[in-house]
C-alpha cells in the first residue's frame, strides 16, 4: 500500500501531518542525511584551514562548490539509500556518497579525506544536536510562544474576574480567573526560558573518545584545540545566523557522548508538557461546570447520538498528545545516558523516534491555541457559583478576629460553618454577637464572595 496520509501507519504522518510536517525538515531520514553531510563536509573544510593536518587549502569557489553539495535533492537521498543497502552502515553511506561528487570535481584529489579519522559517532552527535536545535528554535519555541499569548489574552481579560477556587475539590477562598491563568504563563515562561538557553553536548574523539587516529595521522596537529574551535564555529550559521541552543565539545567521552544533555532537555520538555496537561485538566474541568463555554462551530457535531454536546475535544486531544510525548520522552531520558561500556547501537534506534515526541508535543501545544481561541468566561455562571458559597468567608472572618484579639476565633467559625450550608445572613448575626467596635462589625459584615479576592487582580496584572 503506498505511503499518503490516510495509510500511514503512525498519526503524525497521518491524520495530523498538517500539524507536525515542520518537524521533517530535522527529524525526518532525509533531515538525517542532510545534517550527516553538513558535519562531514564542514569538517573537511575546517581541516583545509589547520596548518599540517595534510588537507591543502581549499580556494573561496571550492568551498562553496562542497557546501553546494549539502542540497541534496530526494534523488540524491535515495543514492545514499542504495549505498547504504549494500553496506549495511548509514554513515559510511554518506562517506561514500561525498567521495562519489568530489571526484567529479576540483576537489577530486581529497575525496579520502571526508571522514577522516572520524567515528560514526562523531558525526551523528553532531547532526542530532544540530537536528534538536534547530528544531527546538524553528517550530517548538515559537509554537509555545502561541501558548504563551494565548494565555497572556486571558490573563488581560480576566484580571479582575472573580472565580470560586477549590482546595481538595472543595470551595476555597476565591480568586480571579485571570490570576489562574497567569499561574500557568509563570510555569510554563519559567520552563521555556530554560529550554531557550541550554546547550547540547556532542563529541569529537574518534572510535572511543582518545583521537587516537587523528594523532596516528598527524600528530603535530593540537587536536582537543582543533575539536573545540571546530565545534564552536558551528554555533553560528554559514549566513552568519547565531544559534540560541549552543553545540558545545565534551572534551571526555567514550565512543559515544553520554547524553546527559540530551536527558535535561528531554526533562526540560517533559516538564513543558505536564505544565500544560495541567492546564488542559483544568480548563477542562472549567467547560464542564459551566465557568468556560464553547463556541460552537457551524457543521460540527459533538455527539453522534446527541445533538446538544460540544465537546472540549482540543482540550482532550492537548492531553492525549501531552502524555504521549511525554512517555518518549521519559524513555530518552532513562535510556540514553545508559550504554555498555563503550557504547552499544541501542541509542541509534531511540534516537530515531525523537521527532515522534516532538511532533506530540506540537500538535498538543496548537491544539491547545485552537481551543483558547473557541473558548469564552462565563462571569456570570463564575459570579452565581461563587455566591453560592458564603462559607468561604470564614477565612476573612477569623483571620481579622485574631487582630481584635476575640478568643478562638478559628474555633468558633469553625463550629458556625463546617459541614453546614450558610448565609450571608449566618454570618451577620454571629457577626453582631461578637464583642468588637461596631466599626469592624459593619466592615465584616460588608465582606462578600466576589470581592474576596486579596491581591489576585494585581498578581494578575504584575506583566
Amino acid at each position: 500500500m503506498p505511503l499518503e496520509a490516510l495509510t500511514a501507519v503512525s498519526s503524525i504522518d497521518g491524520r495530523y501531518r498538517g500539524a507536525s510536517e515542520a518537524l521533517a525538515l530535522y527529524f525526518s531520514e532525509y533531515a538525517l542525511m542532510h545534517k550527516r553531510l553538513v558535519v562531514e563536509c564542514e569538517y573537511l573544510i575546517a581541516l583545509s584551514k589547520t596548518p599540517k593536518t595534510g588537507v591543502r587549502r581549499f580556494s573561496d569557489n571550492e568551498i562553496r562548490l562542497l557546501r553546494k553539495l549539502l542540497n541534496i535533492s530526494l534523488e540524491d537521498a535515495r543514492a545514499i539509500k542504495a549505498i547504504e543497502k549494500e553496506t549495511n552502515h548509514d554513515v559510511k553511506a554518506i562517506e561514500y556518497f561525498i567521495k562519489q561528487k568530489l571526484e567529479k570535481t576540483s576537489l577530486a584529489d581529497v575525496a579520502e579525506w571526508a571522514h577522516f579519522a572520524l567515528t560514526s559517532e562523531d558525526v551523528n552527535s553532531v547532526a542530532h544536536g544540530f537536528a534538536l536545535r534547530s528544531a527546538i528554535e524553528g517550530v517548538i519555541l515559537p509554537a509555545l510562544q502561541d501558548v504563551e499569548r494565548a494565555l497572556m489574552a486571558e490573563v488581560k481579560a480576566h484580571a479582575k474576574t472573580p472565580m470560586l477556587a477549590r482546595t481538595h475539590g472543595q470551595s476555597a477562598s476565591p480568586t480571579t480567573f485571570g490570576k489562574e491563568m497567569r499561574v500557568f504563563l509563570e510555569r510554563l515562561r519559567r520552563q521555556v526560558d530554560t529550554l531557550a538557553t541550554g546547550s547540547i553536548l556532542v563529541k569529537w574523539g574518534g572510535a572511543t573518545g582518545n583521537y587516537n587516529a587523528h594523532v596516528a595521522a598527524s600528530p603535530e596537529v593540537d587536536w582537543l584545540r582543533f575539536a573545540k574551535r571546530f565545534i564552536d564555529g558551528l554555533n553560528t550559521g554559514t549566513s552568519g545566523k547565531k544559534y540560541l541552543i549552543k553545540i558545545v565539545l565534551n572534551k571526555v567521552t567514550t565512543q559515544v557522548e553520554p547524553h546527559d544533555t540530551y536527558a535535561e532537555l528531554f526533562d526540560n520538555m517533559r516538564r513543558i508538557n505536564t505544565i500544560l496537561l495541567d492546564f488542559s485538566q483544568d480548563i477542562w474541568r472549567y467547560i464542564s461546570d459551566g465557568w468556560v463555554v464553547q463556541k460552537p462551530k457551524a457543521g460540527e457535531v459533538g455527539s453522534s447520538t446527541m445533538p446538544h454536546k460540544v465537546n472540549p475535544i482540543d482540550f482532550e486531544n492537548a492531553e492525549g498528545n501531552l502524555g504521549v510525548a511525554n512517555a518518549l520522552f521519559e524513555h530518552f531520558s532513562r535510556k540514553l545516558p545508559v550504554s555498555r561500556l563503550q557504547r552499544d547501537l541501542s541509542d541509534s534506534t531511540v534516537k530515531r523516534t525523537f521527532g515522534s515526541a516532538f511532533a506530540h508535543s506540537v500538535i498538543a501545544y496548537k491544539s491547545l491555541v485552537r481551543g483558547m481561541g473557541k473558548v469564552s468566561v462565563n462571569k456570570r455562571a463564575m459570579l452565581d457559583a461563587l455566591r453560592a458559597h458564603p462559607e468561604v468567608l470564614a477565612e476573612a472572618i477569623q483571620t481579622a478576629l485574631r487582630r481584635e484579639g476575640v478568643p478562638v476565633p478559628y474555633e468558633k467559625l469553625k463550629e458556625l460553618t463546617r459541614g453546614r450550608e450558610v448565609s450571608l445572613g449566618d454570618f451577620a448575626k454571629f457577626i453582631n454577637g461578637l464583642d468588637i467596635s461596631d466599626k469592624t462589625k459593619k466592615r465584616l459584615k460588608a465582606l462578600r464572595p466576589e470581592t474576596y479576592i486579596g491581591l489576585a487582580d494585581k498578581i494578575a496584572r504584575s506583566l
